[in-house]
């Protein structure tokens, strides 16, 4: 399945962390003038970024641009940063390695999603039930991470950041070491997901044509501020943008003038 394939379909009608101060009302997350410095390295110089709730957001730009870093930010994983930052509700993440327990079931992978919320066990059960079936994994509940495929261990990590019904989910380059077709049907239950629920998400990504296909807007990071947000005016129609993509292009070479490697870019 191809990335244009996947927005035709839907182009009709982790880990929990720490909670942050809440976003403005219909904002899942903002980010206003945030400065964020490693050592005498400058990564962040006063970046605003909004996602409003329902929106889906693509953040692009070199190795080191501080994609990841304004991420980490967001999920309430780095606090060294200055400006405000602000979420909706407690936010989840999906990596780009799953990371889940090895000795853990993949029933008790997602349940890990729930340890931040007081929920009783009977209704802890039935929401991870609910969860593994939404992303396809009902049958896999009881299997172990290392019985898994590289796409299902997604899908269980993609259940475990789901399963607290976030109001934001951050995704950090959550399908680039999945083969082509499994990154197809990954993008397809995303979209499939986001249909149901209605979160807002971030998803960090070099690749332009995945951020242009599944996104309301993409914006370039560059010198540590948006250089560049496009709002796609057909979102996940299905429709190529050759000129949005040439000037994305455009602008991300741009970046490569002086750009140094972010330590966990």
């Amino acid at each position: 399945m191809t990335l244009l394939d996947t927005v035709r379909r839907h182009s009709r009608p982790g880990f929990e962390t720490p909670p942050t101060p809440s976003a403005p009302t219909g904002a899942a997350a903002e980010l206003s003038g945030v400065r964020r410095a490693f050592g005498d390295t400058t990564v962040l110089d006063g970046l605003d970024l909004r996602i409003s709730t329902g929106e889906i957001v693509s953040l692009i730009g070199r190795s080191g641009s501080g994609k990841s870093t304004a991420l980490r930010l967001l999920a309430g994983l780095d606090g060294g940063a200055t400006g405000g930052v602000r979420t909706s509700g407690t936010p989840s993440v999906v990596f780009q390695t799953p990371s889940l327990l090895p000795w853990r079931t993949v029933a008790g992978n997602v349940a890990h999603g729930l340890n931040q919320i007081d929920v009783p066990a009977k209704e802890k059960a039935r929401r991870v039930a609910e969860t593994l079936a939404e992303v396809g994994l009902d049958e896999h509940g009881d299997s172990y991470p290392g019985e898994l495929s590289g796409g299902q261990a997604q899908r269980a990590s993609l259940a475990r950041a789901l399963v607290g019904e976030p109001g934001l989910l951050l995704l950090d380059e959550p399908f680039s070491a999945l083969d082509a077709l499994t990154r197809g049907t990954m993008h397809s239950l995303l979209l499939s997901l986001w249909e149901r629920h209605r979160f807002g998400v971030l998803l960090v990504t070099h690749d332009v044509d995945e951020a242009i296909a599944l996104s309301d807007r993409v914006d370039v990071l560059r010198a540590g501020r948006i250089a560049r947000s496009a709002v796609i005016s057909d979102p996940r129609s299905g429709r190529p943008d050759p000129d949005l993509k040439a000037e994305l292009l455009a602008v991300l070479d741009v970046a490569v003038q002086g750009a140094t490697e972010e330590a966990g870019e």
